[in-house]
């Protein structure tokens, strides 16, 4: 079927409206660019509660920092509006005057609201997410010297993190690149040396580091990670991501992270088609939409929308707001690749759900999470260490972007 040739007359499809989305587009951004900027110690607020207040939080995490970096340099690049190319450019200041370790290289995990460094560990996931930001801020401002941050780190991943006899990249390291015993992203992690999260975030800065820098080196990374993708981290009987491993690839973990599948299943794909590799092209294709549709069977709740994870047979029923975020590109994504009118049903429900629950009308933004019922919990921020606008505001530009190629009428 010829995606191109398909149209909402045909029978029981139903689509997000653009004008919607770009309407929670610009609402996000406003939301951040005015409520988030810290006009005394300089970059951005650590945190904000759910009513968009400030916190006494005073930790300013690299992650936060270079997806704002991300964000904002995107919103540039899409809507090519002024003040997104200021607030990045806020970002990337803060960013590089004081997270980069100026003698080792690389991003500290966090510091203290005067810029003084917190936690100088240097977390794989980290480099990669600062790749993310520098990518795209080299692609909005064309800053050589941004692009030449995203490419040492790229780098640095590469000699210090990398796998030799295994494969992959290891979690994280010492802020002179030395072992360390806990190498956990966070609290609720395992402490293993290898995870899903860690590798997806470093594919996915890879590929947007490849569009602006098509290296050779840079390209066969990432098909070694696709690889990996394929033969180690996915399950080839159920088709859900494992998510903890040994040095060796031995699974160390009975989760599934719902979320976590369906955002996979499209920067996989993404990153094939990136870097025009046919043959990954091909068998990310099948594996994505599998992918998809475990997801689709397994991951919503009757009301459309995606429940968080199932650990050792426990599932838990909140909804949180970045799988929702990442189900709304996936299923679309899924429906792109395969003609298929359930995915794009499947991608507004999700949206509705969205608009009816996530997002706060009140106070903006959205919610970090609502419970089966759709009860908002108020108690978690609505800005925090790990509360970003990189999953919405993506989400919808990737939204918006491929509903518009579809030409659908």
């Amino acid at each position: 079927m010829n995606i191109n040739d398909l149209n909402t007359s045909m029978i029981n499809v139903n689509i997000p409206k653009i004008k919607e989305l770009e309407g929670e587009l610009r609402s996000i951004l406003e939301f951040w660019g005015k409520n988030t900027c810290d006009d005394v110690n300089g970059g951005f607020v650590a945190e904000l509660n759910a009513e968009g207040k400030q916190t006494e939080a005073t930790e300013k995490g690299a992650v936060l920092n270079a997806r704002l970096l991300w964000t904002f340099s995107a919103a540039y690049n899409f809507l090519k509006e002024p003040e997104y190319l200021t607030l990045a450019k806020r970002a990337y200041d803060y960013l590089v005057k004081f997270f980069w370790d100026k003698k080792n290289g690389g991003v500290y995990w966090s510091v203290n609201k005067d810029g003084s460094v917190l936690n100088n560990r240097k977390q794989a996931y980290a480099q990669g997410f600062a790749i993310y930001g520098f990518s795209e801020y080299y692609k909005a401002s064309k800053n050589q010297e941004s692009l030449n941050y995203a490419i040492e780190l790229f780098k640095l991943i590469e000699n210090h993190y990398m796998c030799s006899k295994h494969g992959g990249y290891i979690e994280a390291l010492s802020d002179n690149w030395q072992a360390l015993e806990d190498m956990r992203l966070s609290d609720k992690d395992a402490n293993e040396p290898k995870s899903m999260n860690t590798h997806l975030h470093i594919i996915e800065p890879y590929t947007n580091l490849f569009r602006v820098w098509p290296n050779q080196v840079l390209k066969e990374s990432i098909q070694e990670q696709i690889r990996v993708f394929k033969d180690k981290i996915i399950d080839t009987e159920t088709y859900h991501f494992n998510l903890f491993f040994d040095y060796d690839w031995s699974v160390k973990s009975n989760i599934v992270s719902y979320g976590h599948d369906i955002e996979g299943a499209w920067l996989l794909n993404e990153a094939a088609h990136v870097i025009q590799d046919q043959n990954l092209m091909d068998k990310m294709k099948k594996l994505s939409l599998n992918m998809a549709e475990i997801t689709l069977l397994s991951g919503l709740d009757v009301d459309g929308s995606m429940v968080y994870e199932l650990e050792n047979g426990h599932l838990d029923t909140d909804k949180h707001w970045w799988p929702q975020a990442e189900a709304l590109v996936g299923f679309i994504d899924a429906f792109q690749n395969s003609g298929e009118l359930k995915y794009m049903n499947a991608a507004n429900k999700i949206w509705q759900f969205i608009l009816n629950f996530i997002k706060d009308e009140k106070n903006g933004e959205w919610y970090w999470k609502v419970d089966e019922n759709g009860n908002p919990d108020i108690s978690l921020p609505k800005v925090g260490f790990w509360k970003c606008p990189y999953h919405n505001s993506r989400a919808l530009m990737e939204a918006i972007t491929r509903i518009k190629s579809m030409k659908l009428k």
